[in-house]
């Protein structure tokens, strides 16, 4: 009589393997990138009106330019610019 060993138990590990560690470096990537957006509230926060709209900002467009950084806030600007 011949025993026959499958292996298909082993890739089935594997590959559930590679699905969760992938999914915690997703969740790792989602993290760090959530703690950069806070940190960057905040620094953007503790500047003055003034320095705000020097950079081309305002007190209100604070979370959309840390939600998308790589967009230039000076495109979005609806009013213009106060003449302090």
């Amino acid at each position: 009589m011949t025993t026959i060993y499958s292996t298909t138990w082993l890739d089935r590990t594997s590959a559930s393997t590679w699905y969760v560690s992938s999914l915690i470096l997703k969740c790792w990537d989602a993290f760090q990138e959530r703690r950069e957006r806070q940190k960057l509230c905040s620094a953007l926060s503790e500047l003055s009106d003034r320095e705000l709209i020097d950079i081309g900002t305002t007190r209100g467009e604070i979370g959309y330019v840390a939600s998308n950084r790589s967009i230039d806030p000076r495109g979005i600007r609806s009013t213009p610019p106060l003449n302090v």
